[in-house]
């Protein structure tokens, strides 16, 4: 089966760097599916999780948002923060979420209510992807 070259960088490091089979990304107008072959884009990419198939194999980030390039024969992720699931503290994004919630609810002038929406975002795909991989865990 073809595959392409899977870059996953942030601004601190290389999240993730091999050939793959598949990605499905969250695109700013919904879920994208990257195989090999795809024709060049560039898309920007909301908050939520980042599939990687390779073979049988599945890996999941929680990313916060970004941009991705399509190239004839790879794929980059400029995301503005990428995590495996494993290295997810859930107590932190647990945190971050109340945090967030509570001042979408403040309704106060001096909450900026986009960033706050931002931030509740990020929390919630970071919680998803790491309850994902709980829930695998269980089943095997």
């Amino acid at each position: 089966m073809a595959s392409f070259k899977l870059d996953v960088v942030t601004a601190e490091k290389v999240v993730y760097s091999e050939d793959v089979d598949m990605v499905i990304a969250p695109g700013a107008l919904g879920e994208l599916g990257i195989l090999p072959h795809h024709t060049p884009l560039m898309t920007t990419l909301l908050p939520g999780e980042l599939r990687i198939k390779k073979g049988e194999n599945e890996l999941i980030l929680a990313i916060s948002g970004g941009f991705l390039e399509v190239r004839p024969t790879r794929v980059i992720v400029l995301a503005d923060a990428a995590e495996r699931a494993e290295e997810i503290d859930v107590t932190r994004a647990e945190a971050a979420r109340k945090r967030a919630q509570e001042r979408l609810a403040q309704h106060a002038p001096a909450v900026d209510e986009e960033v706050a929406r931002a931030a509740l975002a990020r929390a919630a795909a970071r919680l998803k992807v790491a309850e994902k991989i709980k829930r695998r865990k269980r089943l095997v």
